[in-house]
């Protein structure tokens, strides 16, 4: 039985969080709960995932297994939210379809693209 294990038999509340900790750095680090439920990702590890960032946020999602996943999330701005949505998405992906079936026209110019649409 790993650290986890040991840990999470000890302290069953904090059970999901110390696998979470474990599992997603792989190493031995252990992460400190403050009392206010806060927990710091190590340096390198904000790094990485771009968690660095300005306005960085962390999704957390709690298994029914008991397991809490952290997945990083660097938010849109509101500006290009719209991108984003489903049916946004789903004409993106309707043209990315276009493009690789090479139901496409490429025009010479303005005036060439002009003139088939006119045409």
């Amino acid at each position: 039985m790993g650290w986890a294990g040991h840990a999470a038999r000890a302290t069953p509340r904090l059970a999901p969080l110390l696998h979470c900790c474990y599992t997603s750095l792989m190493s031995d680090t252990f992460l400190t709960v403050q009392s206010r439920g806060t927990v710091a990702l190590p340096p390198q590890v904000r790094h990485r995932l771009s968690l660095d960032l300005p306005g960085a946020q962390v999704r957390m999602v709690e298994r029914p297994d008991g397991v809490i996943e952290l997945h990083p999330v660097i938010p849109v701005p509101s500006d290009q939210a719209w991108f984003w949505t489903e049916r946004w998405q789903r004409m993106e992906r309707e043209a990315d379809a276009d493009i690789a079936a090479g139901r496409v026209v490429v025009a010479a110019g303005p005036e060439a693209f002009f003139a088939d649409l006119d045409s």
